[in-house]
């Protein structure tokens, strides 16, 4: 069989293509975008990207009911949105398999809180899987598809930053072609009102316990003997690491499935060693479950529940010794995070900033503003709440009215700020929102919206007119302004705050990464004009350095937005006039 280098996500969707699955939804978030990019690319399966992660579980619910099997992917803050449908698909069941991937980002490498989905499995009653690899990623797919019709329900697979975003080794064979199953109507499985969900808890716990028989004995669930009298129980991506730190040193209980856990392949396990560790990222999740079934586990008093695990940290912690580490000769450049050149939302924020007024912010690539030299977010909680949080803080004070605003991108208020911005409406504050649109679902790495005009395959699709959008709802002060034109936006937004009305700005301007956005030659400055005032450095532009005291434009970098020729007042950056 043909063997290929994979990407965890990619695998994880060559595992969609190869079990049959035929629909796929899902709203981008890092680390599980891939996944939905990957399955795009197989005609045989129909993939979208939703406006919310909620849309996208109802969409692949509804194709599983409809008898085809389907998937829906997002991050570990994405599961919160999809929560409502994921709790009730327990007690309904499906028809044909569904599957529900979700990547932790264990560390935080691109997320705004640190969160572990196994506690969502276990509220949900639901079963959850957990690969350790690639080739993990692609055959637990399969063997998902199978525990969700065998035992009637969604399943969860947990993935992490590390296991979606590293190439192992994977054997890939071919598709698997499935009749679509019959749908008859149920409305006792299907219709959750509270007479039919009172007896369907019955058999979500009756559930439960053959899943858990199941664990004792799937080869999901396998035990490596070593010889040693010291055990490990571990999973996933942790498992790898306790691997590579301790090699045959020990023996594993290496888990592949998460939810239900295993009571007596636990217990047998160990009562062959005389000590056994439990290495987990995040909570103790099965640390807690060995304590309760009665076998005495060493965990989280050595292995913090914050970031991620290494294989130092492991090897120190058990068999306590530190490894040597080697350091690079040279010093590797710093690289802060920071708004990309020609970024449409630098001039927002150097607007935003002058102005002092309160930033209600948002999750995307604009969060970004928050930093130095900008400085411009006040807030960002979760996706859509700059514009109720906006709210709130108007209606604490109504003076605050004429002060603060809230930014937000256009995927992001199609995912969840339209509904803030109902509430403005329809419970009166004077807010003024600022709707940073690009053209794109920036952050993720490009992916289409549905304000873009093209779907996931690139094929023209209806597209949302935020103008009319927001008209529609009741907001009748609305302004389309280019971020660019720094003095046209910023008496904008100061008629815009003292409107005695709610108001949207579109602030619009294509990302400047984009293939289809002409860049510009690179600007540069004359040294002979520049005074070191360094009025350029305001706008937070990475190509604008200090070199020893000179002031330079990076030319590598310097898309030519021309941004930083309004901040000079001595004529000294030079360069083509677009």
């Amino acid at each position: 069989m043909e063997k290929r280098l994979m990407l965890g996500n990619e695998a994880v969707a060559r595992g969609l293509y190869e079990a049959g699955c035929e629909v796929v939804s899902s709203y981008p978030g890092t680390p599980s975008t891939e996944i939905t990019e990957f399955a795009s690319k197989y005609d045989e399966i129909k993939s979208e990207w939703a406006p919310n992660e909620k849309v996208a579980l109802e969409v692949a619910l509804g194709a599983s009911i409809a008898g085809v099997r389907s998937f829906c992917g997002m991050k570990h803050v994405g599961l919160n949105v999809a929560a409502d449908p994921l709790f009730t698909a327990s007690y309904s069941g499906v028809n044909a398999g569904l599957i529900v991937a979700v990547a932790d980002d264990q560390g935080m490498h691109s997320s705004q809180n640190e969160q572990d989905s196994r506690h969502y499995a276990i509220a949900a009653k639901i079963p959850m899987l957990e690969p350790a690899d690639s080739q993990e990623c692609k055959d637990y797919v399969t063997e998902a598809y199978s525990i969700s019709e065998q035992f009637d329900t969604p399943v969860l697979l947990r993935l992490s930053t590390r296991i979606s975003h590293t190439q192992t080794e994977t054997t890939v064979g071919e598709r698997k072609a499935l009749p679509k199953r019959e749908y008859i109507k149920n409305a006792a499985k299907y219709v959750m009102m509270p007479g039919n969900a009172k007896k369907k808890h019955v058999v979500v716990e009756e559930r439960t316990k053959k899943l858990t028989a199941f664990s004792e004995t799937t080869p999901l669930n396998t035990i490596i003997d070593n010889g040693s009298r010291i055990g490990v129980i571990s999973a996933g991506i942790a498992y790898q690491y306790a691997a590579e730190a301790l090699e045959d040193k020990v023996n594993y209980l290496k888990l592949g499935m998460l939810n239900p856990l295993p009571v007596e392949l636990i217990k047998n396990f160990a009562a062959d060693c005389e000590k056994v560790y439990v290495v987990e990222e995040l909570d103790g999740v099965i640390e807690t479950h060995c304590r309760c079934i009665g076998v005495p586990v060493i965990g989280k008093e050595l292995f913090s529940n914050i970031g991620e695990l290494d294989q130092v940290i492991i090897r120190e912690k058990i068999l306590g010794v530190k490894p040597e580490i080697k350091k690079l000769d040279e010093t590797l450049p710093v690289r802060p995070p920071v708004l990309c050149p020609g970024c449409p939302h630098r001039g927002v924020f150097y607007v935003l900033g002058k102005l002092k007024v309160m930033v209600s912010g948002d999750i995307g690539c604009y969060t970004l503003g928050a930093v130095a030299p900008l400085n411009a977010l006040d807030t960002t909680i979760c996706m859509g709440a700059s514009i109720s949080g906006l709210h709130g803080f108007n209606l604490a004070d109504e003076n605050n009215c004429k002060k603060s605003v809230a930014v937000i991108g256009d995927s992001t208020f199609i995912h969840s700020g339209i509904t803030g911005l109902i509430n403005v409406v329809y419970n009166a504050t004077n807010s003024v929102v600022i709707i940073m649109d690009n053209s794109t679902t920036g952050m993720t790495g490009h992916q289409q919206n549905p304000t873009t005009g093209f779907n996931i395959k690139g094929d023209p699709a209806a597209a949302v007119s935020l103008e009319k959008l927001c008209e529609s709802i009741g907001i009748r002060r609305v302004r389309v302004v280019d971020p660019m034109d720094i003095q046209l936006f910023e008496s904008v937004v100061k008629e815009e705050l003292e409107a005695p009305e709610p108001s949207v700005i579109i602030s619009r301007r294509p990302c400047a990464l984009l293939k289809t956005v002409k860049k510009y030659p690179p600007l540069r400055i004359n040294t002979d004009k520049c005074k070191k005032c360094k009025a350029c450095f305001k706008i937070g532009c990475p190509a604008i350095q200090d070199s020893k005291g000179t002031i330079k434009i990076d030319p590598t970098l310097c898309v030519g937005c021309r941004l930083c020729v309004k901040m000079c007042n001595f004529t000294a950056i030079e360069g083509e006039a677009k």
